[in-house]
């Protein structure tokens, strides 16, 4: 019996599935598979056949480098299709008695009962607090307090279910079963984010190629998910077009020459481009920041729109983490710090083995989160002779037993 998860990260510009054994101070990163995105949009799914073509080269990447071969995984999805809404469920304790375990699952199943729209279903239930009689809040686990009552306040994730099929299908046809969705911004999360910010109060934000994902978490629990249509390559379409190149190389200019402040940029800093079976040309880095600063200023007007909309905005005393490729960019964290009024921090994985050189890298949060989720979702993963992943135990139990650990991960505990 080992640790040993498949995660399958998708986003609009990479797909990077990952393979590791997750110990209890470190990830062993056995394999790593990167390939450039296809059939996605903004995190929606234009096109199966595509979409599956690249899941199946990131998969034999890993696999070649891991020794393993794939049958499940873990998968990670995002879109603006993505919404929080708030559960309520009460359940009686009868005869009075302590809380016990049954009861938080009946109160949780309770909480899901919300009315959503038909192409709609629900990713996620997350408790967010708890009550007794009706009145006092409980800050810790409730179980072993006596009542008659208990409330669960949940925040329930929704995605579209029609764009969640087509994931599956695309998956399913790349020769992989999904383990579980689960959301990008969640496992970024699990990679990035402190006990002590979760405690305190944080947002983190993590900005990707076709989207930036917010999740809030105040007091431990998770409060707040959103989703903005709008990431990294729209700063790299700019720059195609203030340059007038192709696209992947406006990708390469932005990530060596690029800045999110004008102003830290000299007004005589100049750099070449030498386009194959072009001429070279000469441009204006403190231009260039400019056009960056410009669309970094719009995604993070739209974080700051989302942080308000919450209702969490003055509770977020440590501040936000910022992960994701287009984090790196330099001056973008003091960027982010001004515009949000906010301390901002850039994170990226830690406490990694192995083959880490690809991703100890903000860009690679959610994919190192799925395997940490994957592990605290309950779950074991069992290999023979590197030949084959995967599950112990009938399907029901392992649902069970996913849903059950994954409640109780985000319960407080007593210290």
């Amino acid at each position: 019996m080992s640790n040993v998860l498949a995660g399958i990260d998708i986003g609009t510009t990479k797909i990077c599935t990952v393979i590791g054994e997750v110990l209890p101070d470190h990830i062993l990163i056995h394999g790593v598979g990167v390939a450039p995105s296809a059939g996605m949009r903004n995190g929606a799914v234009i096109d199966v056949g595509e979409l599956s073509q690249a899941i199946i080269a990131s998969k034999t990447q890993a696999e070649k480098t891991s020794g393993y071969d794939i049958n499940s995984a873990y998968v990670g999805s995002s879109g603006s299709h993505v919404a929080t809404l708030t559960g309520r469920g009460k359940t009686a304790i009868v005869p009075y008695r302590r809380v016990q375990q049954e009861d938080l699952d009946k109160a949780m199943e309770l909480a899901r009962t919300v009315a959503i729209h038909h192409n709609r279903q629900i990713l996620h239930v997350v408790p967010r607090s708890y009550k007794i009689d009706d009145d006092q809040v409980v800050e810790n686990n409730p179980i072993g307090m006596h009542t008659n009552l208990l409330e669960v306040d949940a925040a329930i994730i929704i995605t579209s279910s029609t764009n969640l099929a087509n994931l599956e299908e695309a998956v399913n046809s790349a020769g992989i079963t999904v383990d579980e969705f689960m959301l990008s911004s969640l496992a970024a999360c699990e990679t990035v984010l402190t006990s002590q910010e979760r405690e305190l109060g944080a947002v983190v934000i993590d900005i990707g190629g076709g989207t930036t994902d917010l999740a809030i978490y105040i007091g431990k629990s998770l409060c707040h998910t959103a989703v903005i249509p709008s990431g990294g390559n729209y700063v790299t379409k700019d720059i195609a077009y203030l340059m007038r190149v192709i696209f992947e190389i406006a990708e390469v200019v932005k990530i060596e020459r690029g800045h999110a402040n004008m102003d830290d940029v000299a007004v005589d800093e100049y750099f070449t481009v030498a386009p194959e079976g072009g001429d070279i040309m000469e441009f204006s880095r403190r231009d260039l920041a400019m056009a960056i600063e410009a669309r970094l200023d719009e995604i993070l007007d739209g974080v700051a729109v989302e942080i308000r909309r919450s209702g969490y905005a003055g509770l977020l005393h440590a501040g936000a983490v910022i992960t994701g490729g287009t984090s790196q960019i330099p001056g973008f964290q003091e960027l982010a710090a001004r515009k949000l009024g906010l301390p901002v921090r850039l994170a990226q994985p830690e406490n990694l083995q192995g083959l880490t050189d690809t991703v100890m890298n903000p860009a690679y949060s959610a994919s190192i989160g799925l395997l940490r989720l994957g592990l605290l979702w309950g779950i074991e993963l069992e290999h023979s002779t590197g030949e084959d992943i995967g599950y112990t135990g009938s399907p029901w139990m392992r649902l069970g037993k996913s849903v059950v650990n994954y409640v109780r991960r985000f319960i407080p505990q007593d210290e």
